[in-house]
């Protein structure tokens, strides 16, 4: 199985009406663009994307960018303060190989890190727009292998 985790680009900043209402700033805009362009050829089965606005853009820009395939499925579960094992439980049950996930810190990066450490002591770091490659046969914990971790480039 091959596992993309991304983190959703620079959002703005808080609103009133709720944290899962912040949009993209125009460089979470382009560093999601930044992001897609590393899937470019890759073959992915599914987008799975969190429910927030700024993930919702996220997945919206790669898509595009991957020219609309695959599909997005938005899912429930992948939300900053949900828990990781459930999220891994999820991930588990998904009968897809080559699956992307465009989720949020701290989620991301406490998945990332059961993932391949089998614990939550060690989560990986994740800047926004982050992009992590796994790898290994099941989504299953402590079974991944880190391959890759690609930043946005530095302003």
């Amino acid at each position: 199985m091959r596992l993309w985790l991304l983190r959703h680009g620079q959002a703005g900043p808080y609103v009133r009406t709720g944290d899962h209402l912040r949009e993209l700033t125009e460089r979470g805009r382009t560093e999601a663009l930044h992001a897609g362009g590393h899937l470019l050829g890759e073959p992915l089965d599914a987008i799975l994307v969190s429910p927030y606005v700024r993930a919702q853009q996220t997945a919206e820009l790669v898509h595009e960018a991957l020219g609309r395939e695959p599909a997005l499925h938005t899912v429930d579960g992948i939300t900053p303060d949900d828990d990781p094992r459930a999220a891994l439980a999820m991930l588990a049950g998904r009968r897809e190989q080559n699956l992307l996930v465009v989720t949020h810190m701290p989620l991301v990066g406490a998945l990332a890190g059961l993932l391949v450490h089998g614990h939550l002591q060690q989560p990986v770091t994740f800047n926004t727009a982050s992009l992590a490659l796994l790898e290994g046969d099941m989504a299953l914990a402590g079974l991944m292998d880190l391959r890759a971790l690609y930043h946005p480039p530095e302003r």
